[in-house]
């Protein structure tokens, strides 16, 4: 099953539970898929949630914790994030750097163009990096 499918599934699940605000949040990660369908270079699905949950924790920047947009947000955020895969711990990416090293790359460029589709939507990109510095 695809996630669009999973999504509009529990968009109906939603609907019939009248869970308005988790509506409104898969609503939007729909509408997301429909635009990526119908662009000219359309990704994955996984890249489209990926997108979507770090414009959404992006837009959290602009927001005091506490407040009633806050808190919606992070209530939107909760909804989306169960479409991203696990996520990976730190040493899972370490152990992953120091294969691809193994392996003979020895440039970050080399060494971040096979960990990034390892970790995709499991673990953060500009972490990795950080990581790969200091294997470097």
């Amino acid at each position: 099953m695809s996630l669009m499918d999973q999504v509009n599934n529990d968009i109906k699940e939603a609907m019939k539970a009248k869970q308005q605000d988790k509506l409104d949040a898969l609503r939007m990660l729909k509408a997301e898929f429909i635009k990526n369908n119908t662009s000219t270079k359309p990704t994955d699905e996984l890249s489209v949630t990926v997108g979507h949950v770090k414009r959404i924790q992006d837009s959290l920047e602009m927001y005091q914790a506490g407040t009633p947009a806050y808190d919606k947000i992070i209530a939107e955020l909760e909804v989306v994030k169960v479409y991203l895969p696990k996520a990976m711990e730190e040493s899972e990416v370490v152990a992953a750097i120091a294969d691809i090293k193994a392996r003979g790359a020895k440039d970050m460029g080399a060494i971040m163009k096979e960990l990034q589709p390892m970790i995709k939507g499991k673990f953060d990109g500009k972490r990795a990096s950080d990581l790969v510095k200091a294997a470097l």
